[in-house]
């Protein structure tokens, strides 16, 4: 059985709005330049043939991507947990223990994670040690470095 993908619902729209642009709009663009590279003649010595060809191959595995990223797609949801814990969806805010710095973070799918710009997923051991904790707990997480002191200072659902 393939992994499941876990995506926010506004992704998974994104998702589906790029692959109908890319079987229609897009896959029509890259037809007219294998066409007109083609009328160019003598297709072993034709470069804009083999950028168009190349172009197709990039399209038709974009296509394929995506197509297997929203087959195996769920909708992440933060209905399991309470509305005071930090679920799938939410925003919250946290302070390192030690330095006292403040981070903001978003609970979001597998699929859209990007931990330098404060988007975490259950798969991470951040995400998974904040999963469910509510504001005002102190949550340890383990780090290369050690073991990593936070307080959850806010939560937006």
């Amino acid at each position: 059985m393939a992994k499941e993908i876990k995506l926010s619902q506004e992704s998974l729209d994104k998702y589906k709005e790029e692959l109908e642009y890319l079987k229609t709009t897009r896959a029509d663009e890259v037809a007219e330049q294998l066409k007109e590279a083609r009328s160019f003649g003598d297709l072993s010595e034709n470069a804009e043939y083999d950028e168009a060809k190349n172009e197709q191959g990039k399209l038709y595995s974009r296509i394929a991507e995506l197509e297997e990223i929203i087959k195996h797609a769920v909708v992440v949801t933060g209905d399991t947990y309470a509305a005071d814990e930090v679920s799938p969806g939410c925003r919250f805010t946290v302070e390192d223990m030690e330095f006292g710095d403040r981070e903001e973070y978003r609970f979001v799918g597998s699929q859209e994670v990007d931990p330098m710009n404060g988007l975490i997923s259950d798969e991470s051991p951040f995400g998974k040690a904040m999963l469910g904790k509510k504001v005002g707990e102190t949550v340890q997480v383990e780090a290369p470095a050690g073991v990593v002191r936070y307080k959850i200072i806010d939560l937006q659902k």
